[in-house]
């Protein structure tokens, strides 16, 4: 039994404990050196995840590098992981993003006095910033080493969730990831909100925690009831493989009404995180509350665990009942697509502009998963890797931009790309490819999602395509209104990119252009586990509506 698995989960939650653990204080040595411990965790964690990736037979079976460690026997509860192609792919995205996290926010946690800052006013170089204390006592409330403790709790729950194969494990992990993510929003988000935003953050975080506590409330009450169906009929486990094949076999039979039920179960609370319409509203105050860096970790890691697992649990443990709501979901997820990228047009914050731009994004996403066709799951699988990088470049190059100007309102910049060009042309990148342009990797994705959806529900199909005409009058009328026209007040002494900045940057847009060009790394992995999930819901692919007509070889029609 190999115990690669086991180490990739390991090493962020043992980096985790070893930061929070080391000295603290108020010299800039001690807080360097809780820095540098975290990012080289991060970075250990990253070269594990592209064993594992580079471990993966996409020809051998759907689960591979398998581990199971008994953990409540009476239950038949075990510490089982296993890796198919999309639990890799998403699991090398968290992997790659958060050493990128950790540089974006270096400074946000150091005092606000601190000399690393560089301009000697109390906002971090990233946009947050610390409560402090009347007396100074800066680091008695907030320490550095607390915050880039909790990137790599996070970082450690969601490679979990990813990769368990045990139900009540994966619940677990998916409920527990809530705590260190309602710290990072609540207690080291933005103050460039204006005089209130220490209620703000407090109110975005305690509806984050709150909003996935009912959703998580939900599923366990779901949980609960498949292992006490399973078990009635000797199936007592919560091994999601075992489970699996019992239901496609018919040896677990599960009443329809009793299927639809805890299908709705799993569903609601993935639906929650992921965040689908209506249940999306959390999202734009946490991320616009949350420092940069934290927005990214929302939307970019955390959210994808919800859209993975509708196509693991959702998809695999209630095949009927997720072919009974498909059409249902997607126009859930059609109204997502147009609803947020209206709000996104409105918007004249820019962090919440980004939010709702990823509401939008998300109702493609599962509107690729419902679509059930080969194309459409390929994309959903590639689209949450490629909105991860292409979301995380333009919402990291947004904080850098906010932190300099000390305000998120798009009123307050313009001309910025004539006093600050490399930041300007990063931005712009980032806006390019959010609105999806041919040649950037999201294209791929949205263009996979959008054939797969069309060749199955033909009108859902076309009407998503407004999202796209939206996509590129939000993304262009925030680049439009902040990097040109004539320079504004406070935006003339801005500083360009620099270095740590850069090196947060140029892996992002690599990506996004490597991803554009050539997808096939991600696809060869994607696929086979895309047409195990299409098989356990009895789905292939429609029919062309106009069959190529076979012809003889002197070229007449037989």
């Amino acid at each position: 039994m190999s115990y690669l698995l086991s180490a990739t989960c390991a090493v962020p939650a043992a980096g985790a404990v070893l930061t929070a653990a080391l000295p603290a204080g108020t010299s800039e040595a001690r807080r360097r050196t809780g820095k540098a411990v975290a990012l080289a965790v991060s970075a250990a964690t990253l070269g594990l995840t592209v064993a594992v990736a580079a471990s993966f037979r996409p020809g051998g079976p759907r689960y591979q590098l398998t581990e199971y460690h008994p953990w409540i026997r009476n239950f038949g509860i075990g510490f089982s992981l296993g890796v198919d192609g999309i639990a890799a792919v998403l699991a090398l995205l968290t992997a790659v993003l958060v050493p990128i996290v950790m540089l974006a926010s270096w400074h946000d946690a150091d005092p606000p006095s601190s000399p690393a800052n560089g301009r000697g006013h109390p906002r971090p170089e990233a946009g947050g910033e610390g409560p402090g204390t009347p007396d100074g006592t800066f680091e008695n409330v907030r320490r550095t080493q607390g915050f880039f403790a909790l990137v790599l709790a996070v970082e450690a729950m969601v490679l979990v969730s990813f990769l368990a194969t045990d139900v009540f494990v994966f619940y677990v992990f998916f409920e527990a990831m809530l705590i260190p993510m309602y710290f990072l929003i609540g207690g080291f988000g933005d103050r460039a909100g204006g005089p209130d935003s220490g209620a703000q953050r407090s109110y975005a975080a305690v509806k984050f925690l709150l909003y996935n506590l009912l959703g998580g409330l939900v599923m366990l009450a779901a949980v609960i009831s498949l292992y006490v169906i399973a078990q009635d009929q000797g199936e007592g486990t919560f091994n999601l493989p075992v489970l699996a094949d019992a239901i496609a076999s018919g040896k677990l039979a599960i009443d329809p009404t009793t299927g639809k039920l805890l299908f709705l179960g799993f569903f609601f609370a993935f639906a929650v995180k992921a965040p689908l319409w209506p249940l999306h509203t959390w999202l734009p105050n946490a991320m616009g509350e949350s420092t940069a860096p934290v927005a990214v970790l929302i939307t970019a890691v955390v959210d994808k665990v919800g859209t993975f697992a509708m196509l693991r649990y959702c998809l695999g443990l209630f095949p009927d009942a997720s072919r009974t709501f498909g059409p249902y979901i997607l126009v859930l997820s059609l109204i997502g697509i147009v609803y947020g990228a209206l709000l996104a047009v409105g918007q004249k914050d820019i962090k919440r502009l980004v939010a709702y731009a990823s509401i939008s994004h998300f109702g493609f996403i599962i509107m690729g998963i419902f679509a059930f066709t080969s194309q459409g799951q390929s994309g959903a699988t590639l689209y949450m890797v490629n909105h991860g990088i292409s979301t995380a470049a333009w919402m990291l190059v947004a904080g850098f931009l906010i932190s300099r100007r000390g305000s998120r309102l798009i009123s307050d910049f313009g001309g910025v790309q004539k006093v600050a060009p490399v930041l300007a042309g990063t931005f712009l990148i980032g806006a390019l490819a959010t609105l999806s342009l041919p040649g950037m990797a999201p294209f791929v994705s949205e263009f996979l999602v959008l054939v797969g959806t069309f060749s199955r529900y033909p009108a859902i199909g076309v009407i998503a395509t407004i999202g796209i005409v939206l996509a590129a009058l939000y993304a262009l009328l925030l680049y439009q209104r902040t990097m040109t026209g004539p320079v504004k007040a406070g935006v003339e002494g801005m500083a360009d990119l620099r270095l740590r900045e850069l090196l947060v940057v140029a892996p992002l847009v690599a990506l996004t252009l490597f991803l554009g060009v050539y997808p096939k790394p991600l696809t060869d992995l994607v696929n086979p586990a895309v047409n195990a999930t299409l098989s356990q819901v009895h789905r292939t692919d429609p029919a062309p509506v106009h069959p190529v007509a076979a012809t003889t070889s002197g070229g007449e029609h037989e």
